[in-house]
């Protein structure tokens, strides 16, 4: 028998460390200590916990996680590939094995030192794994360097420009201006500082790229009929999906019909088929961008928009409070901090409570968006 998951389940609790470029903790302890946060935030004891879900990139496991903060024995646990496009996907599979039964209190997390840690990419004498060894010779070394490329047939294409992708930069510094936690905060942006930056890999500059961030966020998912119980106001799991595309390639897609058309259409259908909204009916977006380009295209993936027309959607403090879709409020990736994705659920959940820093009047829909062009994932949540 297929599980319906819509509304069957609700975050209830949410917790994080705060963010820096170095912090003096290890990732386990990070890790605990956002979990805890949240379990503290639901009102429910460690011992009350029994599923699991991180990254496969998540470098404490759930046997460390569970003994370290108390929990009783685990009936479900799952790991999501992927980078930031399995930050969704974690609340998804917890939403999935809750309303089937499978475990009654959920835990997802990332804990992530990146701002003082190694980048990954250093190291180029390491042998990859087919296709990447044919590309990384020719200068593609790192996911900024994929993007860029996806970004300048975006503009050679559809006529997006600079000014477009400043536009998202713009909106989601101006929210971290006005939140405390941001690592942005109160550091404010201009077009002048945005065009004169330097290049990391042209067409993206400098404030093109996200943050590189030490912290961990966590959050935790029970029934529907639990979470009317807990201590905070529940935001309910409306829809959750998962997209791997047909010929699918790293973040550059050469091989798809339209590397332009990335996971987010493939994900995007699921969502809506499985959900009683659309997207107009959606009051605030929290969209994964690690890079601005990714934001006009993941636009266009979930339906706010027709095909080219992401660029031109952010004209006009369209992104912006008061704009035809506010996005990123807490300041996302770009500007409150990168934990691959993690702080926009956990900001989707605070705009439905009524508590972001960007607090939008009457908030009741928020869709948070996985990472574009790798394989992803999508929640629709509703207060």
């Amino acid at each position: 028998m297929a599980v319906d998951i819509k509304d069957a389940t609700a975050i209830v609790g949410i917790g994080r460390t705060r963010f820096a470029k170095q912090l003096p903790e290890s990732e386990k302890a990070l890790a605990c200590r956002a979990v805890l946060a949240a379990l503290d935030d639901a009102g429910i004891a460690p011992a009350e916990v029994d599923a699991f879900a991180s990254y496969t990139m998540e470098e404490t496991d759930e046997v460390e996680l569970a003994k370290s903060i108390g929990a009783g024995d685990a009936t479900f646990f799952s790991r999501v590939g992927y980078g930031g496009g399995g930050s969704c996907a974690t609340v998804g599979h917890l939403a999935a094995a809750i309303a089937a039964g499978q475990a009654s209190v959920g835990v997802a997390w990332r804990s992530r030192k990146r701002g003082s840690g190694a980048r990954p990419w250093k190291n180029t004498t390491a042998q990859l794994p087919t296709p990447a060894q044919w590309t990384r010779p020719f200068g593609l070394l790192r996911p900024a360097d994929e993007i860029a490329m996806l970004a300048r047939r975006y503009m050679h294409e559809y006529g997006a420009t600079r000014d477009h992708f400043f536009n998202v930069a713009l909106a989601c510094r101006n929210r971290a201006n006005q939140n405390p936690a941001a690592m942005m905060y109160e550091r404010p942006l201009t077009r002048e500082m945005y065009m004169t930056s330097r290049w990391i890999s042209e067409p993206l500059c400098l404030f093109d790229n996200c943050l590189e961030t030490d912290g961990a966020l966590a959050c935790v998912v029970v029934s529907a009929a639990r979470a009317r119980d807990c201590r905070r106001r529940p935001v309910y799991v409306h829809a959750a999906a998962q997209s791997l595309p047909a010929q699918h390639h790293g973040m550059v897609n050469y091989w798809n019909d339209d590397p332009l058309t990335g996971p987010s259409w493939t994900a995007a259908q699921h969502l809506w088929k499985n959900a009683d909204l659309c997207p107009q009916d959606v009051d605030v977006a929290q969209i994964y961008d690690a890079f601005t380009p990714l934001i006009p295209l993941s636009l266009e993936g979930f339906g706010f928009c027709a095909r080219g027309e992401g660029a031109a959607f952010t004209e006009g403090g369209a992104l912006e409070i008061g704009g035809r879709l506010p996005v990123n409020t807490s300041g996302g990736g770009l500007s409150e901090a990168y934990v691959h994705g993690f702080n926009l659920i956990t900001e989707g959940v605070r705009q439905l409570r009524g508590t972001s820093t960007s607090q939008l009047p009457a908030a009741r829909t928020c869709l948070v968006t996985a990472g574009e062009g790798v394989p992803t994932s999508a929640l629709l949540l509703r207060s």
